[in-house]
């Protein structure tokens, strides 16, 4: 691991009151939904064809106002061990 990596991965996990491997399993978790759901999409346009701008106009209108609601939950990031 490339020690200034080591020292980002270190805070971020500090910062978020997590263990090192707990962060680093949370990110990995992360990036495997992330490539799920990039695969679905491509499967999805794949069979129906390539979505309209108007569609993508939708979604990204739907996850801006997802983040916002988000944001008023009061909720913050779980600690794990």
């Amino acid at each position: 691991m490339p020690p200034d990596l080591d020292t980002q991965i270190e805070a971020a996990a500090r910062d978020a009151g997590m263990t090192y491997s707990g962060w680093l399993a949370a990110t990995a978790r992360k990036e495997f939904t992330i490539r799920a759901g990039l695969e679905a999409v491509s499967a999805y346009e794949r069979d129906h064809g390539p979505f309209t701008a108007d569609e993508l106009a939708e979604a990204e209108r739907w996850a801006k106002d997802a983040v916002q609601r988000s944001k008023h939950t009061g909720g913050r990031q779980r600690r794990s061990a």
